[in-house]
């Protein structure tokens, strides 16, 4: 079966636009132009593009959904089996959300009475399990299993005073960083600042801190898109060698 870009745009719920944009970007090429100049679109394409939307509908980048579909050992049923997986764990997080608001409904209605921890453990399961799904292979390679699994539990078990301290520190080292890129002056109180800011909200889930982990980590920050990728669109600007740079000057 053949599809014009129309058909096959009305047939995946998308438009004629994305197409041509991952045509562009050589995600999704038609299998032929008529000679009308008409993009084409076989079987194979089909296949290709329901793979590139449960990538999108779990939030992958193209670029890396590019990467990961370019890879000489890409497997579809692989990718699949992996996609499941990663929808389970959507899947488990989102029921995890609904069970917290049906409490809270209850407790506002005077049924039940939820504890201020029990109000912020739903999200805090959320944030375990969205790092896992994005994060969990890596840092387990680097930091070993059992550290991972004390970290996730230390950070379950954070009261709600550390829990929002946790945040309001996070949101400080953000507009630190963006101050610093000013005047990147390693030498500088601001420099400093930054530096403690990140040890301090790193101790709110290291079961240990030492300086050879904290360089350890803003190296795979570095490595790994992924990772700096956080910082920088929270600052809406390339920041992660910054915070990288600050971590080394004063783990020497």
């Amino acid at each position: 079966m053949k599809y014009t870009i129309k058909k096959l745009a009305e047939m995946a719920g998308i438009t004629t636009r994305t197409l041509r944009y991952y045509d562009d970007i050589n995600l999704l090429k038609p299998s032929e132009i008529n000679e009308n100049n008409y993009r084409i679109y076989d079987e194979k394409n089909v296949n290709k593009l329901q793979q590139i939307l449960f990538y999108r509908s779990l939030n992958f980048p193209l670029q890396e959904i590019k990467k990961i579909m370019d890879d000489p050992d890409f497997s579809r049923i692989a990718a699949l089996k992996k996609q499941k997986q990663l929808l389970l764990k959507e899947q488990a997080k989102i029921n995890t959300l609904l069970t917290n608001i049906d409490l809270t409904i209850k407790d506002y209605q005077g049924e039940i009475e939820m504890t201020d921890t029990e109000k912020f453990e739903a999200f805090k399961k959320t944030k375990i399990s969205e790092n896992e799904t994005k994060y969990g292979t890596e840092i387990r390679q680097r930091y070993g299993s059992e550290t991972i699994k004390e970290s996730n539990q230390k950070y379950s078990q954070l009261s709600e005073e550390s829990y929002h301290q946790m945040q309001e520190i996070e949101e400080s080292l953000i507009k630190s960083l963006i101050e610093f890129n000013k005047n990147p002056d390693m030498k500088s109180p601001l420099a400093k600042s930054i530096y403690q800011e990140h040890k301090q909200w790193l101790e709110y889930t290291w079961p240990k801190y030492t300086k050879v982990a904290h360089r350890g980590l803003v190296d795979m920050y570095i490595s790994d898109t992924r990772f700096g990728d956080y910082y920088n669109q929270k600052a809406n600007m390339p920041i992660i060698q910054l915070l990288h740079d600050v971590v080394y000057e004063y783990t020497k």
